[in-house]
Formats: C-alpha cells, sequence, structure tokens
C-alpha cells in the first residue's frame, strides 16, 4: 500500500510539472509572429503571421485511496460468572459465668466518745471611765462699735423715656408649594408556577461492588474501538436524582405611571404693622440720703466656759461557766457482709449463618469490533493543455510552393514543443512503474 501511494504521489507530479510546462509554453507562444516565406521565381515575397491558440483536452485518470471501515466478528467467551449460596452451621463456644456468695464475718474497730464537763472561769477587769466636768475663765477684749450719721446730697442723673410708634415692616419667609409630577415604576405582577427541580440524592455516594455490563471503549494507544467485558468492577455507586415539584415565582415587571407630590421653597413677601418703641434721654435731678459710719474703740469682758475631763477606774467581777470536752477510747464490734465471685465454665452452642460465593464458567457469543482499512478505486478528470499554431496571411499573394514550404517550416516548430512535453510525461509514467 505504502508503494501504490508513492508511485500515485510521482504520477500527480508528473502531471503538475507538464501542466506548469504547458502554461509557460502557451504564454510565450500567444503573441503572434510574424514570419516571411522564401524568394521564389513565380511570385515576389510572401508575408504572414502565426498565432497561436491553447486547447484543453479532458483526460480521466484512476486512482486509488484508503477506506477504513468497522469490521464485526462473532466470538465465543467463557466467563465466570458469581453464584451466592447460604449455609448454616453450629458454633461451640466456651463462657464463664459468674456466681458470687456472701457472707459475714466480724471486724473491731476503735471509736473516741466525747465527755463534756463544766467549770467556772474568773473572767473579772478593770473599766477606765472620764468624768467631764465645766469650768469658766474670763477674756478681756476691745471692740470697734460703728456709730451711724445720715446727711442728704443732690444727684443728677439721666433717664430714658419710652416713646412708642408704628411702622410697616416688610417680613420675607419661604413656603412649600405641592407640584405633582408623575414617575414611572416597574411594578412586579407576576404569578406563582410549578416547577420540577431535580435534586441530588439523600444517600452519599458510595464505594462498592457492582455489576458493568459490556461496552465499547477507545483504546488511546491505537485509536480503535474495543469491546470491554462484562464483569463485576469497583465503582462509585450513586443513586438516582429525586424529581419535585415546587411553587416558583415568576416575574412579570411592567412599568407603572405613579404621580409624585413633591414640595418646591417659594419666597413671599408680606407687609406687617411693627410697634417700635425708642428710648428718648431725660435729665432729672433728686434728693439722696447718705449714711456716713463711724468707728468707736470699746473695751468688754467675756466669760468662756471650757470642759476638763478627768478618768476614773473601776473593778467589773464577772465569773464565766466553761464546758470542756475529752475523748474517751471505745472499742465496738460490727459485721460486714462479704461477697465472692467465682466463674463456673460453660460450653453453648449457636447456629451461624453465612453467604459462599461460588464462580460458575458461563459461555456466550460476543460481536468484537476490529478496524480494517479497504483499497478504494475512483476516477478524476484532469485537463491538459495543448497550443495550436495556424498561419494567418497578410493580403498578398503568393504562389504555390512558397507556401508549402512555409507550412512544412511552421509544422516543425509546431511539434517540437509537443514531442518534448509527450517525451516528459512518458519518462515520468516510466518512473512510476519502476516504483
Amino acid at each position: 500500500m505504502k508503494r501504490q501511494i508513492t508511485s500515485l504521489s510521482r504520477y500527480c507530479s508528473a502531471l503538475l510539472c507538464a501542466l506548469l510546462f504547458g502554461a509557460v509554453f502557451a504564454l510565450s507562444s500567444s503573441s503572434p509572429v510574424v514570419a516571411t516565406a522564401q524568394e521564389c521565381d513565380a511570385c515576389g515575397i510572401q508575408t504572414y503571421r502565426v498565432e497561436c491558440q491553447t486547447v484543453y483536452e479532458e483526460k480521466e485518470v484512476t486512482a486509488y485511496r484508503m477506506v477504513p471501515e468497522t469490521v464485526y466478528e462473532q466470538r465465543q467467551i467463557t466467563r465466570r460468572v458469581p453464584v451466592w449460596e447460604t449455609q448454616t452451621h453450629e458454633r461451640r463456644y466456651t463462657v464463664s459465668r459468674p456466681v458470687r456468695e456472701t457472707n459475714y464475718r466480724d471486724q473491731r474497730y476503735t471509736v473516741q466518745r466525747p465527755v463534756w464537763e463544766t467549770y467556772v472561769r474568773d473572767c473579772s477587769y478593770n473599766v477606765t471611765r472620764n468624768v467631764t466636768e465645766t469650768r469658766t475663765r474670763q477674756r478681756r477684749y476691745t471692740v470697734q462699735r460703728p456709730v451711724w450719721e445720715t446727711s442728704e446730697r443732690e444727684q443728677s442723673y439721666t433717664v430714658m423715656r419710652p416713646v412708642r410708634e408704628t411702622i410697616e415692616q416688610e417680613r420675607r419667609y419661604t413656603v412649600m408649594r405641592p407640584v405633582v409630577d408623575y414617575v414611572t415604576r416597574y411594578v412586579d405582577q407576576g404569578c406563582y408556577q410549578d416547577q420540577v427541580v431535580v435534586s441530588a440524592p439523600a444517600t452519599p455516594p458510595r464505594r462498592g461492588l457492582t455489576w458493568m455490563p459490556a461496552r465499547s471503549v477507545v483504546n488511546p494507544a491505537v485509536g480503535f474501538t474495543q469491546v470491554q467485558r462484562p464483569g463485576l468492577v469497583w465503582a462509585t455507586v450513586q443513586a438516582p436524582p429525586q424529581q419535585q415539584v415546587q411553587r416558583v415565582w415568576k416575574p412579570n415587571v411592567v412599568p407603572v405611571r405613579v404621580p409624585v407630590t413633591r414640595y418646591c421653597p417659594q419666597e413671599v413677601v408680606q407687609k406687617v404693622p411693627v410697634e417700635v418703641c425708642r428710648q428718648v434721654p431725660q435729665r432729672m435731678v433728686r434728693k439722696i440720703p447718705v449714711r456716713t459710719c463711724r468707728m468707736v474703740s470699746e473695751e468688754r469682758v467675756e466669760n468662756i466656759p471650757y470642759t476638763v475631763c478627768r478618768p476614773v477606774t473601776e473593778r467589773v467581777e464577772r465569773k464565766v461557766p466553761m464546758k470542756v470536752c475529752r475523748m474517751v477510747t471505745e472499742e465496738r464490734v460490727r459485721r460486714i457482709p462479704v461477697t465472692t465471685c467465682r466463674m463456673v465454665s460453660e460450653e453453648r452452642v449457636e447456629p451461624v449463618t453465612r453467604r459462599v460465593c461460588k464462580m460458575v464458567e458461563k459461555s456466550e457469543t460476543i460481536q468484537v469490533a476490529r478496524r480494517t482499512c479497504r483499497r478504494e478505486e475512483y476516477t478524476y478528470k484532469v485537463r491538459v493543455p495543448h497550443t495550436v499554431r495556424f498561419r494567418v496571411p497578410i493580403e498578398q499573394p503568393s504562389c504555390n510552393s512558397c507556401t508549402a514550404d512555409a507550412s512544412s517550416s511552421d509544422d516543425k516548430q509546431d511539434e517540437a514543443p509537443s514531442l518534448a512535453l509527450a517525451k516528459q510525461i512518458a519518462w515520468s509514467d516510466d518512473e512510476n512503474e519502476r516504483g
């Protein structure tokens, strides 16, 4: 197959070279060529021109391509299927049962019994108390006694006499005037609808042994599809999702024109009568009595009482009865219960149930996919260019011999490029056959 692909690529390369050569030859020979015939005895010189024209010829080419396909084969396999069985058997074991016994024993112990005794204790003490006495003493001192004398004097003063007048005064104040504007508000006029919600299962996924059926997988190393055999595998087991119907609010926002009242400030001027009181100065005279104080010295005698405190000691008799406790040792006997535990062995039998897994062989037929490639033949068309050259006389008479010689020379020139192109294509075909 690789050899056929190589030969096909070489053939295509040769064909492309031939097409390029033909196109170049056509461009180079597209301009008209003026040729001159040979001289003859019968006529003078005959002049003509040679024109070139490119003709495309369709040719069918056969090639091969590789088409991949999948082939399924029937294959007989044998696999082991687990079969679970329940078995019951007896299990014997020995246990120790406790047996408790109670006995009594005498216990002797010593206690301390309190004995109370009473005696009298002398607690007499001395008390010192203070005796207060009041005495008097004389103190001489000099004082300044005020003597008041009254006289009159004139005093001039100015008073402000009120004069009331009424005037008009402008009072400016601001009032709030209501202005109504319409504002677009968006109101939700939706409704509740039932919606199915898929919720995750309540039980979390767990890792366990589950049955995996046969399925087709792609081998990443080769790129072919393979069939994986069924069997028990360790995988994550997920409970199916739960569907619930919930009430969901479906919004429907609608624009609504709502009147809004706002207050705008406005200044108002008002003339208000105001009563004004102004003060007028007025001069007045009055007589004021004036008292004058002069100090006169005077001697006085004052009796001052004072208190003297002297201590006096007295004896207070006090007899206090006292109780004294002394501890007397005594021996006593008491009965104490003692519990003894001993273990007694017993044999017991209990049934035990367990599940046993057995592998059973099972034969079945499966389809195995195999990727193959087949060779497909297809045909496509190729347009091969050919250049044709022909002569056009330039309206001058000529003889037959000159015309024949000129045509033979032009035919030789036309055959040269076509012969070279044919040789090139034949050489390419030989190379492809050798490959």
